[in-house]
């Protein structure tokens, strides 16, 4: 049976969903929908990420799962993976999207072995992975601070200019382009951003597994985001300690670095590991079952980033830590070179789709009071 095209499906629900109107006040998904009276591809895409994917109305829907079958979250699930493929930068690199789940594994395993191999031969201190350091700098005795600052760096400027590349493509695309944002505006979206308000109907927040509503996956995802909010700024705190205050890692376990690196470790390790329980015993129904692996590999991956930093961090003084300093930084690697391609790149095009939410809100607001 040939596959649909997710932009003809979407369409077609969308167009019916709108005639009918009966989920109006469950996300913000259907009130920008009813601003148009044709949606263009962009109009389309722009949609599918601003759907939170809570599921509410899957379960309200009654033409779901019979007569017409309409499935909404089904389908903007399809068209979102077929976008993470178009907005992709280079792309080249497109085809890491259909067996994402295998590339993010390959990639983990490729990276941990390229930093073994970089500790066990590479000067000034070959080997070192197998003898216990301790005290300030031990870290870059296992691996120098210039190759360290080289990968982790290099990789992660690479993955923010490909993000930055494929977020343009996907903002001009929308129908925003050319267009000025207000800072109120944007205030507004980055609080949707912020609080995740759109998970869920209304104050009744999300659907986890049948059509009992539930707050767990808002409460998991938060505790995820901002687990790595708090995790970029370790790095950020660790910088200015080495650079300004000349104090290498490690560092005592109640300076900034460790707080802030520990707090987010915690809440990554929480988030991950709910929202994959959350994913397991979800209703089925209403997924796409072939991209599950794609959600799975970067839940994973960053549940992996977190806890060998945590253990890391219990156990940077015995004989253990540099095989546990370049198993973690392995990971890291890992983690950036796939930022641009997995799943995370989800989390961009849906804060720019609030953004534009939240610009079309402000000018149907202009209009609405203007004489």
């Amino acid at each position: 049976m040939p596959e649909i095209d997710p932009l003809v499906e979407v369409r077609s629900g969308a167009e019916i969903c709108n005639a009918c109107r009966f989920c109006d006040s469950y996300c913000a998904v259907f009130p920008a929908m009813e601003l148009q009276r044709a949606f263009s591809d962009g109009d389309l895409r722009y949609l599918a990420y601003l759907c939170h994917n809570c599921r509410g109305c899957y379960y309200a829907c009654q033409e779901a799962p019979e007569p017409i079958d309409i499935n909404l979250p089904r389908s903007f699930a399809e068209l979102r993976d077929e976008s993470h493929a178009r907005f992709v930068w280079p792309g080249l690199f497109a085809p890491l999207f259909r067996r994402n789940g295998l590339v993010v594994s390959v990639t983990c395993l490729v990276s941990i072995m390229l930093v073994f191999l970089a500790t066990l031969l590479l000067p000034p201190h070959p080997g070192a992975i197998t003898r216990a350091q301790s005290g300030p700098g031990a870290f870059y005795q296992v691996i120098p601070w210039v190759l360290m600052a080289s990968i982790a760096g290099g990789s992660l400027l690479f993955s923010v200019f490909a993000l930055a590349v494929s977020g343009v493509k996907f903002w001009q695309e929308s129908g925003r382009k050319g267009k000025w944002i207000k800072l109120t505006v944007i205030m507004h979206a980055m609080r949707d951003i912020a609080t995740l308000q759109n998970l869920g109907r209304g104050d009744q927040n999300c659907s986890d597994h049948d059509k009992s509503f539930s707050i767990l996956r808002r409460r998991f995802h938060h505790a995820m985001a901002y687990g790595f909010l708090f995790c970029f700024l370790a790095t950020c705190t660790a910088t200015i300690y080495a650079h300004f205050f000349d104090q290498p890692a490690p560092y005592p376990l109640f300076s900034l670095p460790v707080l802030f690196g520990t707090i987010g470790g915690i809440g990554i390790t929480i988030g991950t590991s709910g929202l994959i329980w959350v994913k397991i015993i979800s209703d089925p129904a209403p997924a796409v079952a072939r991209l599950m692996s794609t959600d799975f590999a970067l839940l994973v991956l960053l549940w992996l980033a977190a806890m060998t930093g945590l253990v890391l961090l219990a156990m940077r003084t015995t004989a253990a830590m540099g095989v546990l300093l370049a198993l973690h930084l392995g990971i890291i690697l890992a983690l950036f070179l796939l930022l641009p391609y997995s799943k995370f790149v989800h989390g961009l095009y849906r804060s720019l789709a609030l953004l534009r939410a939240a610009a079309d809100r402000s000018q149907l607001d202009r209009k609405n009071c203007s004489p």
